[in-house]
């Protein structure tokens, strides 16, 4: 498996991981000041690099990178009838 194959498999995870809807709370953001410790969020997609996209509410629109920023979930949307479980 290549490089590519490696990232790939690994964005699909975290996408799978944390859908749209997912409600976070923030423990540390590496290299943003204005973003404190307990600061909640929703999940608004994930992209093809495994960053998870998040509208904080503080009215920001930051990325969280799983492998530099630490985060919990705190909700994860409910499943629609007939959606596959993951």
């Amino acid at each position: 498996m290549n490089e590519w194959e490696r990232l790939n498999r690994q964005a699909e995870r975290i996408k799978a991981r944390y859908p749209k809807g997912t409600v976070i709370c923030l423990d540390h953001m590496e290299g943003e000041k204005g973003m404190p410790s307990g600061l909640k969020g929703k999940v608004s997609f994930v992209d093809d690099i495994g960053q998870i996209h998040v509208n904080w509410e503080n009215g920001r629109s930051l990325a969280l990178n799983t492998e530099a920023d630490s985060f919990q979930v705190l909700s994860r949307p409910k499943k629609e009838r007939g959606e596959p479980s993951r």
